[in-house]
């Protein structure tokens, strides 16, 4: 359903995961506060972070998903990732995923990335719907993936269990004709 992609924005690169970039994202998914709302508690070791990046890349080679790696176009910097997942190429469908790094919050990165991503899932993968969980205390990702068009569908109540706390999760859709 999915292969690896490499896409060019104004100011990034959204680029294939590796496995040299486990370092740069141990930083981001040990951070308490980067990952609180994520479906995994902050990491400890960086062997955690070596192990979900083959996951994403197994998960990569049999085309269920697609994990691209954020960098800014300027430095080369890994500033995040925005992924589509759990692809289903009978119902042309998949989630979006994104993660991005403390220190580059506010500035408009993920909104590009994730714009160009999803453009990139409609017009080359073909995809017909995408949809995001999110937990509904994660007032920036909500706001983010409404002003990308997404509409809210749906409410799941004690959904996620991560580190002993139990969380909602907040369903968003976006269907291709919400766009073109």
């Amino acid at each position: 359903m999915f292969e690896p992609v490499t896409i060019d924005t104004k100011r990034l690169r959204l680029r294939p995961l590796r496995k040299e970039d486990a370092s740069a994202f141990f930083e981001m998914w040990s951070d308490p506060e980067t990952v609180r709302y994520f479906s995994f508690p902050p990491m400890q070791d960086i062997e955690q972070a070596h192990a979900r990046i083959t996951d994403k890349l197994q998960s990569s080679s049999n085309g269920h998903s697609v994990t691209c790696v954020i960098e800014s176009r300027d430095t080369g910097e890994v500033i995040g990732d925005c992924g589509l997942f759990n692809g289903v190429s009978l119902s042309r469908r998949a989630e979006i995923g994104y993660c991005l790094g403390r220190k580059y919050w506010g500035k408009g990165y993920m909104a590009e990335a994730a714009d160009a991503l999803i453009e990139h899932g409609f017009k080359q993968a073909g995809l017909h719907r995408i949809e995001a969980d999110i937990d509904p205390r994660n007032l920036p990702s909500i706001q983010l993936i409404e002003r990308l068009g997404f509409r809210r569908e749906g409410y799941l109540r004690e959904r996620w269990l991560i580190g002993g706390e139990v969380a909602d999760t907040v369903l968003y859709g976006l269907i291709q004709s919400d766009r073109y």
